[in-house]
């Protein structure tokens, strides 16, 4: 029984701490999401979750198929940012729903996280993904044959890396990957002492071993880089770099600035029920039709 003053403020110290412990594992964005989740419709699409890619317990995806035929079902696969630290499959919802709403089956990933997994672990973790959805893709009801890699953030770090990577793993359905959509994505910058990124590296290796700007080849795939208008988390010199390699080794890159975005919210606008405000989606949805039309 706390019958002293000073032990019931020592008890009362601990419960706040133990309140701020909890606090730090939950991001505004987190919330924001789960709000946008439970608003979003349902009706658009199916959903299998928790899929096992891999046989480590982050390998898991969550499938949204279209209600459309198969033949006419792209398959976009997205990776989720949060710094290399943050973020789960499960607040995507909304994405899945937007883009199964227009004809796409969508594929969100889980990967491993840092501090516990540093690059180029969770690139890997892409990898392990895109081939178990090629080499099941008739028994999960979907089409592999054009795929669309899209990520947010460090996501889009991921995506772009998946391809443009020092020592790239060898994938059966490299073919396959007709584009890749990055948003607000960080493609050169120095890791080293970086707060958000130092953890997901090694920083005994210099990031130009790293970066997917230095590994950049000629290939068959079409690079769209979308631009948040007041990003002030990842600087826009990125994705012009970015371009600027690509477009030197004969790859196609177009670049989009999306206005009244920021680098959480530009992902938030490809939601169906913010849209029609925005210009994101309907950006996205034309540029994917020059190559992967929707009937």
């Amino acid at each position: 029984m706390l019958n002293k003053p000073h032990q019931l403020l020592e008890q009362l110290g601990k419960q706040v701490e133990w309140v701020k412990e909890q606090c730090k594992s939950v991001r505004v964005y987190d919330l924001g999401s789960y709000a946008l989740n439970r608003l979003t419709p349902k009706s658009s699409y199916s959903c299998t979750e928790n899929i096992a890619y891999g046989l480590k317990a982050r390998q898991r995806l969550d499938l949204y198929r279209a209600n459309k035929p198969l033949a006419h079902r792209p398959l976009v696969v997205f990776v989720h940012g949060g710094a290399w630290q943050h973020g789960d499959k499960k607040d995507y919802v909304f994405l899945g729903e937007s883009l199964t709403r227009e004809g796409y089956d969508v594929a969100i990933i889980n990967y491993h996280l840092a501090p516990q997994s540093i690059f180029p672990v969770f690139v890997d973790d892409l990898a392990v993904a895109l081939q178990y959805l090629d080499q099941h893709q008739a028994r999960l009801n979907i089409s592999a044959q054009q795929i669309i890699l899209m990520g947010h953030s460090s996501g889009a770090f991921n995506i772009m890396s998946l391809v443009y990577h020092p020592q790239r793993l060898a994938l059966e359905c490299y073919e396959q990957i007709k584009a890749i959509v990055g948003f607000a994505g960080p493609y050169h910058f120095d890791y080293k002492g970086d707060p958000l990124a130092e953890d997901a590296f090694d920083q005994s290796v210099p990031y130009q071993q790293v970066m997917p700007y230095y590994f950049v080849k000629k290939n068959h795939i079409r690079h769209y880089m979308f631009l948040a208008e007041n990003d002030h988390i990842v600087k826009q010199s990125n994705s012009l770099d970015m371009q600027q390699v690509l477009v030197q080794a004969g790859n196609h890159s177009h670049i989009s600035v999306i206005p009244k975005t920021g680098h959480i919210t530009i992902i938030a606008t490809l939601s169906s029920l913010f849209s029609r405000y925005f210009k994101t989606k309907r950006t996205l949805l034309n540029l994917l039709k020059e190559t992967h039309p929707v009937e």
